[in-house]
């Protein structure tokens, strides 16, 4: 989804229990070994709790960091690991204790790496009995498996599957259940495949089986044809069943990987089971926050009241997550906020989070989709942000003179420029062929998720010509096979652009008449547009109808296509309404026309503006009480931008606060402060 599609669950060092473990799994190949012999090996009597996963760690400078980190000390951990690297630079159960500190309480992944490099290079043992022997067996061990595992979060699969072998080499532990995602990553997918069905014949563990079917049901996906069933990834969540001790441990992963799947079978509904199942319980340690793909999903539905819930039990889920899973999802919670941003009229702040979802480096290892991917889906809603600031401008620039309009004609310019850029850059991530092909299908698998709402954007980006081909030739090779709706949807775009009303029309009906019901804000794109079209072809009546249901759906959508309602604007003859009227005809968002919808205004009893259908049916109404202490011109300027705001966007407040929090400050600090984020918090937690 949004930073990737389908997701690996969070893979966690190889570790047993105990020293005795690594070398009872490696005592059949090496039992002519003497110095391997059980009886040598002195047994522990006493249990502690696991220390870097560990019951029998016994250096008590590794026993007083794990104690920090059991209790929480975090800054604690941080300093104890740094002074023990400081006193014993060449110890390698040093270096391990503090990249495992950076990696896993601060997500500083590079530092990490730099440390367990280095415990590496301390070791670098090539069998059991040179380990044995240094002392440093478990730190070898530990360091081995961790590099594999940061290899993969930072984007290195070769590396990945490298310290897998190794680990096996060395230690002849059976490492093929953590194969089959670094393969997918790779795009092996029939190699993945393989390895995972290996893990099915030979391992009773459930663990490495729901690990191998999550491995098979992303494999699965890899075509562009439909799958047929759920199969896969229902075996995932039923073996991660199998396994947990309690409700509490039931990992998040495998139930929105499901939701991905249903979805891309068009099955809206049973997607939303598998989240709601989701979201019942905080799992602080999971890569997938299922609020993410729920907003996503109530968005596409229009379901906007639903949509503010969740993003206030988003950001209480984050609030929860580890610092090192937060470093891998934040694309995802900056994207899906820019996304809801864009629908409310927050455009400013959806640009501050798409630029920097572009600017700051991503650790995706664990997810189907590549930078590459998130780049493109951040460039083209920073780009839709941009333009939908323009808009805003505009409205704002016709309430002003000509002369103190100056600077905001110079702002408004910039917001275009902007817009512009970022249009190029999408165009340049999109421009290979198969990627766009399979862009196109439905709720694509294993790509990065864009919103069907927002896909026709992309449209623009690349151009009519080269997309007319890729659709028809996605649509050959059966990416609409499920629904068609989808496809005419696309084609009414490339006629909207094409300016050929006659095809909008007969490709825009086409699609109304087949897209799922749920697809309510793509529904609302198709219906604007041809709106538009039949205005222009003087065909009224149906016109008016199609702006109804678009704004209706979406009230946001007219604004982000830069298209002007008819109106036909009247007022109560009040000079204050008639300076209002005159605000209003010069605003980008409206035309006068005498067979538009109504625009009424008026300055009594309060100072209002109402847009009303032909048969008098209320669409939008902002009422305001006059300031005595304003002037007359600033109160009608006041007045026409609010209605802007209240009429284009979903009339949701978002504080200042709250928007920052949104975009990465402090989360902890500001729901402590946030009565309605700590109900939420409550909330989520009863449930």
């Amino acid at each position: 989804m949004y930073n990737g599609k389908l997701k690996l669950w969070p893979r966690h060092t190889l570790a047993g229990l105990s020293l005795l473990t690594i070398l009872i799994s490696a005592g059949n190949a090496s039992a002519q070994d003497d110095s391997l012999s059980l009886e040598s090996i002195e047994i522990p009597q006493a249990q502690r709790q696991l220390c870097f996963g560990f019951a029998d760690v016994s250096d008590p400078k590794a026993l007083a960091v794990c104690d920090a980190l059991n209790l929480d000390l975090n800054v604690k951990a941080r300093e104890l690991s740094e002074q023990w690297v400081r006193q014993e630079p060449n110890s390698p159960a040093a270096q391990f204790a503090l990249a495992e500190v950076l990696l896993t309480i601060e997500g500083n992944m590079p530092r990490a790496l730099f440390h367990l490099n280095r415990a590496e290079e301390l070791t670098n043992y090539n069998d059991i009995p040179e380990a044995l022997e240094s002392g440093n067996l478990q730190w070898h061990y530990l360091t081995l498996s961790q590099l594999s595992y940061v290899h993969q979060l930072m984007g290195d699969q070769l590396r990945s599957l490298e310290y897998l072998d190794r680990v096996e080499e060395v230690y002849g532990q059976d490492v093929e259940s953590f194969r089959g995602w670094p393969l997918i990553k790779l795009k092996q997918y029939d190699a993945a495949r393989d390895s995972a069905n290996l893990v099915l014949q030979n391992s009773d563990n459930e663990r490495e089986r729901a690990r191998a079917w999550n491995t098979i049901c992303a494999a699965d996906l890899a075509s562009l044809q439909p799958i047929e069933s759920l199969t896969a990834c229902d075996r995932a969540v039923s073996e991660d069943e199998d396994f947990a001790d309690s409700v509490s441990d039931y990992d998040t992963v495998y139930l929105s990987n499901a939701a991905e799947v249903s979805l891309s079978l068009l099955r809206m509904d049973e997607a939303e089971e598998y989240l709601n199942r989701a979201t019942r319980y905080l799992n602080a340690d999971s890569v997938a926050n299922p609020w993410i793909y729920k907003l996503y999903l109530l968005m596409n539905q229009g379901r906007f009241d639903e949509s503010r819930e969740a993003l206030d039990r988003m950001l209480v889920w984050r609030e929860a997550q580890e610092p090192i899973v937060n470093v891998m999802n934040r694309a995802e919670h900056f994207l899906v906020t820019a996304s809801f941003f864009l629908l409310a009229g927050y455009s400013e702040d959806a640009i501050k989070l798409t630029t920097t979802a572009l600017n700051q480096p991503d650790r995706n290892g664990s997810y189907s989709a590549d930078d590459a991917q998130k780049d493109s889906m951040a460039a083209l809603i920073n780009m839709m942000a941009n333009r939908l600031e323009y808009q805003i401008q505009l409205e704002k620039i016709s309430t002003m003179d000509f002369f103190d309009s100056l600077s905001a004609r110079v702002d408004a310019l910039s917001f275009q420029v902007s817009a512009w850029r970022s249009e190029r850059r999408a165009a340049a991530l999109f421009a290979e062929f198969d990627v766009l092909q399979n862009r196109l299908r439905p709720y694509a698998p294993l790509d990065v998720h864009i919103p069907e709402w927002i896909e026709p954007e992309i449209i623009g980006s690349i151009g009519t010509g080269v997309m007319s081909n890729i659709i028809e030739q996605a649509n050959s090779n059966g990416a609409f096979m499920l629904n068609a709706g989808y496809y005419h949807a696309y084609k009414t775009e490339v006629a909207a652009l094409d300016n050929d009303r006659a095809a909008i029309l007969r490709e825009g009906a086409a699609a109304l008449s087949q897209l799922p019901t749920q697809e309510v804000l793509l529904r609302a794109r198709v219906a604007a547009q041809m709106g538009k079209a039949a205005w222009l072809r003087n065909d009224y009546g149906e016109a008016l109808t199609l702006f109804e249901t678009a704004y209706q759906q979406d009230p946001s959508i007219l604004r982000r296509l830069a298209i002007s309602l008819p109106v036909d604007i009247s007022n109560d003859g009040a000079e204050f309404s008639e300076q209002v009227a005159d605000y209003l005809a010069a605003s980008p968002r409206f035309s006068q026309d005498a067979n538009g919808l109504g625009l009424e205004v008026s300055a009594s009893p309060d100072l209002s503006i109402c847009l009303k259908t032909r048969t008098g049916t209320i669409l939008s109404c902002y009422t305001m009480a006059a300031a005595e202490s304003e002037s007359s011109k600033w109160n009608a300027q006041q007045l026409t931008q609010m209605f802007h705001t209240q009429t284009f966007g979903l009339g949701y407040e978002i504080s200042q606060a709250q928007r920052s929090i949104l975009m990465g400050s402090s989360v902890i600090l500001s729901s402590q402060n946030d009565r309605s984020l700590q109900r939420n918090r409550e909330a989520v937690l009863d449930r």
